[in-house]
């Protein structure tokens, strides 16, 4: 009884249950799902990262167009103030203002006397 029993337990295979077909199964399913979600996950990260890539880069045309804008505000602040200062001398210097000033707005501005010097030109 005891050399059967012996030759039995190293020979003895064991058949495959029917629930182990399933567990294969479910391994493969569950295998599957990490790789999708692996997939997944790296898509994710890639267009994240694409974000913030055009956002950088967003960021960086939107900061050249505010030192450009108001590199241009400073210019034309220049120019109000230059433009100022040449009426301020010019005003007692012209007669049609001391006169009427109402004129100023009549059909033919061409009458008047126009003694302005060009503006001077602010490097951009």
């Amino acid at each position: 009884m005891a050399q059967g029993s012996d030759n039995s337990d190293t020979s003895y295979t064991k058949p495959p249950s029917p629930g182990s077909k399933q567990g294969s199964t479910d391994d493969i399913r569950k295998v599957m799902r990490r790789e999708k979600n692996r997939i997944a996950a790296q898509k994710s990260r890639m267009r994240q990262t694409q974000k913030a890539d055009s956002l950088h880069l967003e960021s960086e045309s939107l900061e050249k167009e505010n030192a450009a804008l108001r590199k241009e505000v400073k210019r034309l602040t220049e120019e109000a103030k230059y433009l100022s200062t040449v009426l301020s001398n010019h005003e007692p210097l012209c007669t049609s203002l001391t006169a009427s000033p109402e004129l100023l707005y009549g059909p033919h501005p061409s009458a008047f006397h126009q003694h302005v010097t060009a503006p001077p030109h602010y490097p951009l």
